[in-house]
C-alpha cells in the first residue's frame, strides 16, 4: 500500500498514462502511413514496381522498342496501346518479317534486284545494332535513353529523337539543338553514311505553342529543326545527295494523339528509307 501511494505522489506519470501515450503514438504513425499510401504518386509507383519486378525476377518478359524500355518507366495508360517490336533479336526480326518474300523471290542470279530488296531488313538490323553501339560511347546515354526510339516501319528504319518533360532536344522556341543533341547526331552520322539508303528528316512540334513572332510559326520552327539535324549529319560525314527530303509537320502528326500537348510530341524523325536500289548500268529488264 505504501509503494502505491509513493508512486502516485511521485513526480512521474502514472503507468496507465504512459501506456496510453504509447498507444496513441502508434495509432498516429499508423494513420500517417495509411494517408501516405493513399496519395501515392502513380508515376513513381510505376517506377518502383518496374524496379521491383526486375530485382526479384517476377517480370515474365522485357519488351523493348529500340533503345527504350517501355515497362518500368512513368507512362500514361494510353501509351500502352502502342505496338511494340515482338522480336527481341534483330536477326529474328530480319528473318521472320520477310520470310514470305524469300520464298517468292526469283531464283535468278545472286545480283538481282529482288534479292537486294530481301537484304534491306538485314541492313536495318545491322544499322540498328551499330547505332546502339555508337550511342553507348556517350557518357550521358543513361539520361538520353528515354529520348531515343528506334522503330521499323513499312517506310524504313525510323530514328526518333523525342523530347521528355525536363529534357528537350532543342531549347524552347529555338531552331538550334543543344550540344548534347549535336553529339547524339554526330554519333549517328558515320553509321548512316555506310548505308546506301536515302534519308528523310521530319520535324514535329506540340499543340498550343505560343510564338512571340507571328511570322515564325510552328511550321517554320519544325522545318528549321529538321534542317538543323540535316546540317549536323552532313557535317559529320553524310553526303548531301543522300538526303531525300527535309520536312516540317508542325503539330499535325502528334506521336500521342490522345494528348497533343505532351512534350513527347516534339521530335525529330530521321527515316532510313526502305526502297529498291537503282538498277545497275546496262541492265535490261
Amino acid at each position: 500500500m505504501s509503494k502505491k501511494r509513493q508512486n502516485a505522489s511521485g513526480g512521474g506519470a502514472p503507468d496507465w498514462l504512459v501506456t496510453f501515450a504509447d498507444l496513441m503514438s502508434i495509432l498516429v504513425c499508423f494513420f500517417v502511413l495509411i494517408i501516405s499510401f493513399s496519395i501515392q504518386d502513380k508515376q513513381k509507383l510505376q517506377v518502383v514496381a518496374g524496379s521491383m519486378r526486375e530485382a526479384f525476377g517476377v517480370k515474365e518478359t522485357s519488351r523493348r522498342t529500340g533503345i527504350i524500355e517501355i515497362e518500368g518507366i512513368p507512362i500514361r495508360d494510353y501509351i500502352k496501346d502502342i505496338s511494340q517490336v515482338p522480336h527481341e533479336l534483330d536477326s529474328d526480326f530480319a528473318n521472320q518479317r520477310h520470310e514470305k518474300k524469300r520464298k517468292q523471290g526469283p531464283e535468278a542470279n545472286t545480283h538481282s534486284v529482288a534479292e537486294a530488296e530481301i537484304d534491306i531488313p538485314r541492313q536495318f538490323a545491322t544499322a540498328a545494332a551499330s547505332l546502339r553501339q555508337a550511342w553507348q560511347e556517350l557518357p550521358e546515354i543513361t539520361e538520353l535513353s528515354s529520348n531515343i526510339i528506334l522503330e521499323e516501319t513499312d517506310e524504313g528504319l525510323n530514328i526518333l529523337l523525342v523530347d521528355q518533360e525536363g529534357r528537350s532536344m532543342f531549347p524552347e522556341g529555338s531552331r538550334y539543338p543543344y550540344e548534347l543533341t549535336r553529339r547524339l547526331l554526330a554519333k549517328m552520322a558515320p553509321v548512316l553514311a555506310k548505308m546506301p539508303n536515302r534519308i528523310r528528316i521530319t520535324g514535329h512540334t506540340t499543340t498550343g505553342r505560343v510564338s512571340t513572332n507571328p511570322g515564325y510559326t510552328s511550321w517554320e520552327l519544325s522545318s528549321d529543326r529538321a534542317n538543323a539535324a540535316r546540317q549536323v549529319l552532313a557535317e559529320y560525314g553524310i553526303p548531301q545527295d543522300r538526303f531525300y527530303a527535309v520536312v516540317g509537320k508542325a503539330d499535325t502528326e502528334p506521336l500521342f494523339p490522345n494528348d497533343p500537348f505532351l512534350a513527347s510530341n516534339r521530335r525529330i524523325g530521321i527515316l532510313l528509307m526502305s526502297e529498291a536500289p537503282p538498277l545497275p548500268l546496262g541492265h535490261n529488264p
